[in-house]
């Protein structure tokens, strides 16, 4: 009897390894993940089946879009507030983004004015001035918050805020905040704020995605000020972390009808972790005398698209003599080094910045193993020396930019749900020109030379890195 059972348990495995494989050929989204999947999940099924459950899933099913879906509590709420937008539309042929607002499925809107916020004391300092401002309700999410002193220092404005009436509606992703102690949460609960982790395996049917990670930062303060960029909540952002040394970084903040695009993406986010539809203002305001065009770009491994690496495609290939792009983790898809490549080819100054120092080590070796083409082709590498990198900034010839969340890895362009404020004004573009060319200084260039005279060891160590890069 124990010999028999045991040989239906492997079979049933072997059967549901080729089922599996089946589901991987169907739904992967690129042709190494599927052949890496389907040789693994059929030759040896024991090992590969529960990691094919936790890590290998394409798609974060079951997450409700209100952009995307019919009938639903989102959409009909959607309906009423969207044409409140329409007097602040902008043609989208005008700063060439139509292909942004099909990837956002949010409108190009003017009336808005986006302040760069350049490192932490001015990005906090900007952040808490507004929480203590609010009248009505203030929305909060972050990927990364620790019980520091600064994470403190946040929970201490938004109890005050309670105090006085203010609704607080906060959420976190359980694994970036994993060491978050409960009684932090508590103490946020207990004070009347609403309180939720972004649950990505919620119910039974999404027990399994623990792939996934909601890697956004937002903040709303009453529908009329929003918080997107680079920064969590610690102090290793302020630059006190010794192991990581002072800390560059880059957040914006914004006013105008964008701010009702930050605030849609917060309240999916909240309906998919809480099945609840919070009551938001949704009346566009406009305080800017100098104002600019914003496209705010939702992405994640919800999309129909894989929308963040498109974006980034997008970009590079509407520059025509500039392209500069900062990013901590450099493990661009396929398509991303393709366009990086061809616009080298096309002769625009096509420069990435990455940190000199390590923070995840196989994403940093990873890169060696692409860079040494890319270099050959023209495109410019620098490694930035001060600290830290940690900004996501793009900017397009002396037109557009952008900031946000989205780093050029896969994980960002798959896996995480992300967002990204893109601007395409002259006078903003501007500003983050100037501020990327004092970056640039303080960076040293990559050379071919200093690639090809690595020992043999660590080229072979960088390309085993490389092939674990759709899951790092």
């Amino acid at each position: 009897m124990t010999s028999w059972l045991l040989g239906l348990g492997i079979f049933l495995v072997h059967v549901m390894g080729a089922v599996s494989a089946v589901l991987a050929l169907m739904s992967s989204r690129t042709s190494q993940g599927a052949i890496a999947w389907i040789v693994t999940l059929i030759t040896f099924p024991y090992a590969a089946l529960p990691a094919y459950w936790m890590f290998g899933r394409p798609r974060f099913y079951g997450y409700v879009s209100a952009r995307g879906e019919r009938d639903t509590a989102l959409r009909r709420i959607l309906a009423r507030y969207r044409p409140l937008v329409d007097p602040y539309l902008v043609d989208a042929r005008e700063g060439n983004v139509r292909a942004m607002e099909h990837l956002a499925q949010m409108p190009l809107t003017t009336g808005n004015r986006a302040e760069l916020l350049i490192d932490g004391a001015a990005t906090f300092d900007s952040l808490f001035a507004g929480i203590d401002a609010a009248q009505s309700y203030i929305l909060i999410q972050f990927f990364i918050i620790r019980q520091d002193r600064l994470g403190l220092e946040l929970k201490r404005r938004l109890e005050k805020q309670i105090e006085r009436g203010v609704r607080v509606y906060f959420l976190y992703d359980e694994v970036g905040c994993r060491r978050l102690g409960e009684g932090y949460l508590n103490d946020l609960r207990t004070a009347g704020a609403e309180v939720s982790a972004f649950n990505s395996s919620r119910g039974v049917r999404h027990r399994f995605q623990l792939n996934f990670r909601n890697h956004r930062k937002v903040v709303v303060v009453d529908g009329k000020l929003g918080w997107t960029g680079g920064f969590n909540v610690g102090v290793e952002y302020l630059g006190e972390d010794p192991r990581h040394g002072p800390w560059r970084d880059t957040h914006l903040k914004l006013s105008g009808p964008s701010v009702l695009g930050l605030q849609e993406a917060f309240w999916e986010d909240w309906h998919w972790a809480t099945g609840n539809v919070i009551s938001l203002d949704w009346q566009p305001r406009v305080v800017c005398e100098e104002c600019h065009d914003v496209v705010i770009v939702p992405s994640g491994p919800a999309d129909n698209q894989e929308t963040a690496s498109l974006l980034v495609q997008n970009a590079i290939h509407n520059a025509q003599y500039r392209f500069w792009v900062t990013s901590p983790y450099f493990v661009p898809d396929q398509g991303v080094q393709d366009a990086l490549r061809l616009a080298a080819l096309r002769g625009v100054d096509v420069r990435v910045m990455i940190p000199e120092r390590p923070d995840h080590l196989l994403v940093f070796l990873s890169a060696f193993s692409f860079l040494p083409d890319m270099l050959q082709i023209g495109v410019k590498i620098y490694r930035y020396q001060p600290g830290f990198l940690h900004q996501k900034v793009m900017l397009i010839d002396d037109g557009s930019a952008s900031v946000g969340t989205v780093n050029l890895d896969n994980r960002s362009f798959r896996l995480n749900f992300e967002i990204t404020a893109f601007i395409p004004d002259r006078y903003f573009a501007g500003e983050v020109k100037e501020m990327l060319e004092h970056d640039f200084a303080n960076c040293r260039q990559v050379t071919l030379d200093e690639l090809k005279q690595r020992p043999l060891w660590r080229k072979i160590v960088s390309r085993a890195a490389y092939l674990l890069s759709p899951v790092l």
